[in-house]
């Protein structure tokens, strides 16, 4: 193994030039098979459809600690033509998580290390078809990490938790009866009844201790012609709350507003919610004051951040069906800008060296 071999900066380049979407992630699982193939380790492919896992055994009883990095880029639109782009990171993410394999080769004493490079974080099932596929069964600790835009951390700094908010969207299909505009009394108009709902939607009261948000973010009545009032329409939500409790909430008193705002003018509709709803962060906070001192202990004190939040993440699920993990999931200040989800992004990939070192420690405190 040649030195620069897993210099994560290198590998975040190479990563970098072959970005696939989620379940699509041919290339980027061959290339972690093959890292973790020269670090004597044995991957094993398809799991939850493009995953792959290795294993880091000790001699010694103890703890499995599950390192878990996502592969997958997103798509866009740029003039005219359908283009896929690492425009939130995770190449990073998985060259983190090849380069800390690297350093932990050799020094686990304790348990095992399980490596898992997860497919499909941004189409919400990712996590999810690796649970299915039994990727919790022997973990008892959970680290992941994100690389952060500058308005959250300042680029070369690191904080302890990444404060995710549960998140979901749905679309609400509504259903109305047809009629000529110069009779309107004849129909039932589903432009009424998005008008309502929107307004029903931003009148919604939850509690103002909480941080939460429901916001409209499409609609399409469109009718065949301009004196036609329409009978099919549909609207789509994005929705945001700081903890699971307040989601909960927040979505059973909007479906009861939607529905009524429709029945108003005698319109029905149907709530669904595609991507299901990714939890919060649920961490053990005993774990994160270890990691805050961790950061402090391999960076300098100058080097922690506060705590950052924002967006969703689907490493939440595995706290969510297994509770018993103990988890904790960084965030590593490399100056992203303009911002995350933007095809213009930029990082300072030379940042992403604080991460690995942070993550090799953490891991090493547990089976070192």
């Amino acid at each position: 193994m040649k030195p620069n071999d897993f210099d994560v900066v290198s590998m975040r380049t190479e990563l970098h030039e072959i970005p696939e979407l989620g379940f699509q992630e041919k290339k980027t699982s061959d290339y972690v098979a093959a890292k973790l193939t020269e670090l004597g380790l044995k991957p094993i492919r398809n799991v939850g459809g493009t995953g792959v896992v290795a294993y880091i055994d000790g001699t010694e009883p103890g703890p499995t600690v599950m390192l878990r990095a996502d592969m997958d880029a997103l798509p866009f639109k740029i003039d005219g033509k359908d283009v896929c782009i690492h425009a939130c990171g995770h190449d990073s993410h998985t060259a983190m998580g090849l380069a800390t394999a690297a350093r932990l080769v050799g020094n686990v004493k304790k348990g095992r290390v399980k490596l898992l490079f997860q497919p499909a974080e941004e189409t919400l099932f990712g996590a999810l078809k690796c649970i299915e596929d039994g990727v919790l069964d022997d973990v008892d600790y959970a680290f992941g990490a994100h690389v952060r835009p500058i308005q959250d951390i300042p680029d070369g700094t690191v904080c302890a938790a990444v404060r995710h908010t549960a998140s979901t969207f749905c679309w609400v299909d509504i259903h109305g009866e047809v009629a000529h505009a110069s009779r309107p009394h004849l129909g039932k108009s589903v432009v009424e009844a998005a008008v309502l709902a929107t307004n029903a939607v931003n009148s919604l009261w939850v509690n103002p201790n909480k941080a939460w948000s429901a916001k409209v973010t499409t609609i399409d009545c469109r009718s065949t012609a301009s004196n036609i009032i329409p009978d099919k329409g549909r609207m789509c939500l994005d929705i945001r709350a700081q903890d699971n409790a307040t989601m909960d909430e927040l979505l059973e008193k909007l479906k009861v507003a939607i529905t009524n705002a429709c029945a108003c003018v005698g319109c029905a509709c149907e709530i669904s919610f595609p991507g299901g709803v990714i939890p919060a962060a649920e961490y053990d906070e005993d774990l994160v004051t270890e990691v805050r001192e961790t950061i402090k202990e391999v960076l300098g004190e100058e080097k922690l951040a506060n705590d950052c939040g924002g967006g969703g993440e689907d490493f939440h699920y595995f706290v969510q069906k297994k509770p018993s993990i103990h988890a904790a999931y960084i965030g590593v200040g490399t100056g992203v800008t303009p911002g995350l989800h933007n095809p213009t992004m930029t990082m300072n990939p030379e940042s992403l060296r604080n991460g690995v070192e942070v993550l090799t420690k953490l891991v090493l405190d547990k089976v070192g």
